[in-house]
């Protein structure tokens, strides 16, 4: 339980979260670096792709950085990302088989939750921070601002249509623990190998953050 705690303040603190999608693990090192180098020693990598798992496992293993395994659907991928390192678990919906096997593995699930029904689910499941996705076809921060009233034990992670044009909507609440976003990481930068453009848009979007959440 302490170490889905540290979990879980670590990525409070980093208040960001990288949606990282990696076609090749050769290229999982220096991206990391990049976003360590900027200021945001965290990252959540996709199951999308072939490399994520070795992505993963190179990520970790530099000891720099929290890595997530993210676009994770059944229990066999639970138990692929947890081998690979991941500290986290990422699913777009709430799947029961899913939690349970991270409670199994004591690993921390931020499973997908935008409804009242679903959000209960995750409650009874004894989850208290959800990942709100898509969130910006679901109602965005209006739509967390209104879920704070029902469910003011839970927080939110949004991803999805989140960037710095509507950051400070979700940073400005209480109950967003924190904001998942692939704008400081784009995959055209990945793939052309522009580390030194991942790290200066990961300053970006870290100074941004910093000076939306001053005095909070």
């Amino acid at each position: 339980m302490d170490y889905l705690m540290d979990v879980l303040a670590s990525l409070r603190a980093a208040r960001l979260v990288p949606v990282v999608v990696l076609d090749d693990a050769a290229d999982a090192d220096s991206l990391a670096g990049a976003l360590v180098a900027g200021g945001l020693p965290v990252a959540e990598v996709t199951f999308r792709t072939a490399a994520a798992r070795d992505s993963i496992k190179a990520m970790s293993a530099r000891g720099d950085i929290l890595v997530g395994a993210g676009t994770v659907l059944t229990a066999e991928q639970v138990d692929q990302a947890v081998e690979a390192g991941a500290n986290y678990i990422v699913s777009p919906g709430l799947s029961r088989a899913v939690v349970e096997r991270c409670q199994e593995h004591g690993v921390l699930a931020l499973a997908g939750a935008v409804t009242a029904t679903e959000i209960q689910a995750a409650l009874e499941l004894g989850l208290t921070t959800v990942k709100f996705f898509p969130a910006g076809t679901s109602g965005g921060a209006a739509a967390i601002k209104a879920l704070a009233a029902p469910f003011g034990q839970v927080s939110f992670v949004p991803t999805g249509g989140v960037g710095p044009k509507n950051l400070a909507d979700y940073l400005a609440l209480a109950n967003v623990a924190a904001v998942g976003g692939s704008w400081m990481c784009p995959r055209d930068l990945v793939t052309a190998g522009n580390f030194a453009g991942i790290t200066a848009l990961t300053l970006e979007a870290v100074a941004l953050a910093a000076s939306l959440t001053a005095g909070k």
